[in-house]
């Protein structure tokens, strides 16, 4: 028995040798509704005989239940895996698979055909290197085949499959085919696709899958699998690129032991490279490439790593390790494009975590120069985006990241948008360029600083941001607060909401991009404020979280208090002199916060003041008692 186990474990380690030395490739499927994907992804693991016998079982119950192929079995079935999916017949989700063959190993998604789940589509060619396009032999090329060509020429994949699916149903005319064919290339070439093989084929009968068809003895192309197992792989391109190492980790066990470790995004490393990290471009000498087994003579694009370097250098994650003589670029604005993946649309000057590698900045986005209709490739005018649109915008970080252009470099290239308060991802999205102002314009030194001028002045400097619905008493509080700081000496300064807007936001309305970029204007402005030494009211409705946090990030520790004028809506209304409030309910006045607008009450404000019950001065003294016991006045 013994000897017989040791047998198993051979032939299983012999099994596991055989398959690390096999590449890797990713590809996806995609397509129009109905082509065939699911099939060809179905038929491609029974082919490669990747299913055990109770999966086929279970396929086969599956198909007499929910096929639509009789008797036979329904390839589809095999990744169509959610409910939805099987009732409908159509692929909702990105569904990933993995299988192997005697050449390579293979992960494939097959991604959804609506319009609707675009974002599904960009998640799964994300880190794609080939796109297999469907397309239906009898329908030809539709408006979803052009839609999902340009995302996968926006999202990097240069390698296209034209799988002309269906071949059955048109008898595998050469002319069918021929035709598809030149309608798609002449297409493909506005976009720059122009790596295109294109494979008449039919999944639900296996011809031109995995060998050639008898059916087309006028094709003299590879089937499907023989291109797949042949095609160059990315990893083995982005070897021959510079090379780029995100720091995803400082390793320091103990005191003599300093490692920097990641995934070599792209070139090649070895022992004795000179290397700069960046964006601090400080240069060292790589003293060694750690692993498991003993030190690397040499590592490649596509494995994770860990290095020394000859010299102390501070170093952290999110910094990225390029070599010397070709260094990645460094800037903190960009011009981009973007694909906007949440249903509350893109609001341009509204703060997002943008995460690039392994670093995290705070970025916010410019009106869009234009969103792009994928159907007709037309540009279109935007103020902002919608879920699953495309538009390319200038991108500004709160501090320089190390980068590559997109089309260069997807690892160092790409980044996506998440919301700061829910976490959630927002979007996607592809570095173009550095503005050139990222380059030449620098923050120039003063001596006289905001320490200076407040202890010039002997006062803490602060901003009360006053936040709360029309009507709930924030500017008449506001207003008693500032006259009492007056009265104690101390250098103050009202930035009320409408006075600001006959002025500095007099070209901004109510929407809700609008009502953005006036608190991100009235929060650059109290940050200078502060900065010249003074204690900074400012009285806005200031409906959203998300400005709010972006006002207080602007800020030091401690130099921003959150006031919430707090009180119920129908008493806010019983106190609206101006009729704002009885013209929203008729229609007359849109986006009013409260009616038809909303209003997100601050979650933990430093002040709470219920206006329903405090009269102003009680109020206005809550104010100021926060400020005895914080110091800021005496």
């Amino acid at each position: 028995m013994a000897h017989v186990s040791d047998l198993i474990a051979t032939d299983i380690q012999a099994y596991l040798r055989q398959h690390e030395a096999k590449t890797l490739l990713r590809f996806i499927t995609c397509g129009s509704v109905d082509d065939g994907k699911s099939t060809l992804i179905g038929r491609l693991l029974y082919d490669s005989k990747m299913l055990f016998e109770d999966q086929l079982a279970s396929v086969e119950a599956d198909s007499k239940k929910w096929g639509t192929q009789g008797g036979e079995i329904d390839f589809a079935l095999l990744v169509d895996g959610l409910a939805a999916e099987r009732e409908q017949g159509i692929t909702i989700d990105v569904a990933y698979r993995f299988f192997s063959t005697e050449r390579r190993k293979f992960i494939v998604a097959d991604t959804p055909g609506h319009e609707q789940y675009t974002r599904n589509m960009i998640t799964g060619a994300s880190t794609a290197d080939v796109a297999v396009i469907l397309i239906d032999a009898r329908k030809g090329v539709l408006t979803q085949t052009r839609r999902h060509s340009y995302l996968v020429s926006l999202i990097g994949i240069r390698k296209v499959v034209l799988a002309i699916n269906k071949m059955d149903l048109v008898d595998f005319s050469r002319e069918v085919f021929e035709r598809i064919d030149a309608e798609y290339r002449a297409f493909a070439a506005q976009i720059g696709l122009t790596d295109i093989t294109s494979i008449p084929l039919s999944a639900l009968q296996g011809e031109n899958m995995t060998e050639r068809s008898q059916l087309t003895p006028w094709y003299t192309g590879p089937a499907l699998m023989e291109f797949l197992e042949t095609c160059e792989v990315d990893e083995t391109r982005l070897q021959g690129q510079p090379m780029r190492l995100p720091v995803q980790w400082v390793n320091r066990p103990n005191l003599d032991f300093r490692g920097f470790c990641g995934l070599l995004a792209s070139g090649k490393l070895l022992p004795g490279d000179r290397v700069r990290v960046q964006p601090s471009g400080r240069e060292s000498i790589v003293a060694r490439i750690v692993a498991l087994g003993g030190d690397l003579a040499q590592a490649v694009a596509g494995q994770s790593v860990q290095i020394t370097l000859e010299d102390e250098i501070d170093i952290s994650r999110g910094d990225v390790i390029s070599h010397a003589a070709a260094p990645a670029e460094v800037a903190d604005q960009f011009e981009s494009s973007i694909v906007w993946m949440a249903d509350e649309p893109l609001l341009p000057g509204r703060p997002y975590w943008l995460k690039i590698g392994t670093r995290q900045v705070s970025a916010t986005v410019s009106e869009p120069k234009y969103k792009v209709n994928v159907n007709t490739l037309e540009h279109l005018a935007a103020k902002r985006l919608e879920l699953n649109e495309i538009g390319v915008c200038n991108i500004a970080l709160d501090r320089a990241v190390a980068f590559d252009a997109y089309t260069a470099n997807r690892e160092t290239g790409g980044f996506i948008l998440i919301d700061r308060l829910s976490n959630h991802t927002v979007g996607a999205g592809m570095l173009h360029f550095a503005l050139r102002r990222s380059q030449n314009v620098h923050w120039q030194h003063v001596d006289v600083d905001k320490a200076a001028r407040a202890g010039q002045m002997g006062q803490k400097p602060t901003v009360l941001w006053f936040t709360g619905l029309s009507g709930a008493g924030k500017s008449t509080v506001a207003n008693l607060v500032a006259k009492r700081l007056f009265a104690l000496g101390r250098h103050a300064y009202l930035l009320d909401g409408d006075n600001i807007r006959h002025g500095l936001n007099r070209d901004l309305g109510f929407t809700a991009a609008d009502r953005v970029e006036n608190i991100r204007r009235v929060a650059e402005v109290a940050r200078l404020m502060v900065d010249a030494g003074l204690i900074v009211i400012t009285a806005f409705i200031s409906p959203f979280r998300a400005e709010r946090e972006m006002a207080r990030g602007l800020l030091e520790t401690g130099e921003f208090i959150e006031v919430h004028v707090d009180v119920p809506l129908e008493v806010a209304e019983q106190r609206d002199v101006k009729g704002l409030y009885a013209k929203a309910r008729r229609g007359e006045l849109p986006n009013f916060t409260g009616i038809d607008s909303p209003y997100e009450a601050p979650v933990d404000p430093e002040i709470h003041l219920d206006t329903a019950t405090l009269s102003v001065e009680q109020a206005a003294e809550q104010v100021i008692e926060e400020l005895r016991r914080r110091g800021i006045v005496e």
